[in-house]
């Protein structure tokens, strides 16, 4: 028996499991408490996630499992140094969002410096009808063209990321533990002179114990102030207190969030009313052509289990 415990983020009803439904009998439940965990997977020798988390404590108290598959690529919602000793396999999704994480990324930046929804929302208010001018513009536009822009973690995504900044003619600058040598065509900088230089600096590092509030109030204080910070890797990177100050006293000139310490945010969230930042609820991932991608490398990934050649395992 195979439990998914939390589908809808994956498959709000646009896609089938039904692929995976072949391989073995299934139950598919849309969200799952924490409380009730144990109850609906008691019986599950296979259990797929997303962000339900699966604890030490909750993998002891399931028997029958074998496998855990998590519907995404971080997979911090799993204890996996338990499971690995309870002989769990675990694995998780690789690569499936590059792309749509990657135009997420330029799809905000463009929000702050084009302001194309802005004007759109005008012209339906008739306030361009109203211009003395055959044009007009109310807010500062910035040509990205001949900018620097900084990447923090030179991943697939970061690769990506960089192609693009590279078309829109912006000089790529990387911090990265990679060595030069496997950086072709990008100028390797330390990430502190990567802060103080760059015109848009973007963070595609992954959350450990180092890089937790990695931008700090001291960082954001050595950027420029004409600059714009970018975030789509996790929430916990930036100091959210810290952000919202820098922004309210202009210290930089915006910010785009698809992430966020909480998920979703309290009401109290220091950043709401913040000025020049856009926020997207971590969707970035979740265009429909990457979770098709998601849903055919989960199913691959337990098929090759119940092969007995398990593939992107984690533990």
């Amino acid at each position: 028996m195979l439990v998914v415990l939390d589908g809808y983020t994956l498959n709000p009803g646009d896609l089938s499991w039904s692929e995976i439904e072949s391989l073995m009998p299934m139950r598919v439940y849309d969200r799952t408490a924490e409380a009730d965990i144990i109850e609906r997977a008691k019986d599950a020798q296979y259990i797929l996630t997303n962000k339900t988390p699966l604890t030490a404590e909750t993998l002891k108290q399931l028997p029958n499992l074998k496998y855990v598959g998590v519907l995404a690529t971080g997979y911090n919602v799993v204890d996996v140094e338990c499971a690995r000793e309870l002989g769990i396999t675990v694995t998780n999704i690789p690569s499936y969002s590059t792309m749509s994480v990657a135009q997420n990324v330029f799809a905000m930046l463009l929000a702050l410096t084009n302001r194309a929804e802005h004007y759109a929302t005008e012209f339906e208010a008739g306030v361009w009808s109203r211009s003395v001018d055959f044009c007009y513009a109310n807010t500062p536009l910035y040509e990205l063209a001949g900018k620097s822009f900084g990447i923090v973690g030179y991943g697939n995504i970061g690769k990506s990321v960089a192609r693009i900044a590279e078309a829109l003619g912006m000089k790529v600058c990387v911090s990265s533990s990679k060595p030069a040598t496997e950086l072709p065509g990008v100028v390797k900088m330390d990430i502190d002179t990567l802060f103080k230089e760059c015109d848009v600096v973007s963070l595609h590092c992954p959350l450990t114990a180092e890089t937790c509030g990695m931008v700090n109030a001291e960082r954001l204080r050595s950027m420029k102030r004409t600059a714009i910070l970018i975030n789509t890797g996790r929430g916990p990177l930036v100091d959210e207190q810290a952000l919202a100050s820098a922004l309210r006293n202009g210290e930089i000139a915006g910010a785009c969030l698809d992430v966020l310490c909480q998920e979703p945010p309290a009401v109290d969230n220091p950043l709401i009313g913040a000025p020049n930042l856009i926020v997207t609820p971590h969707i970035s991932w979740s265009t429909r052509e990457a979770r098709t991608r998601l849903m055919q490398i989960a199913t691959d990934n337990l098929r090759a289990y119940l092969n007995g050649t398990p593939t992107n395992t984690v533990n």
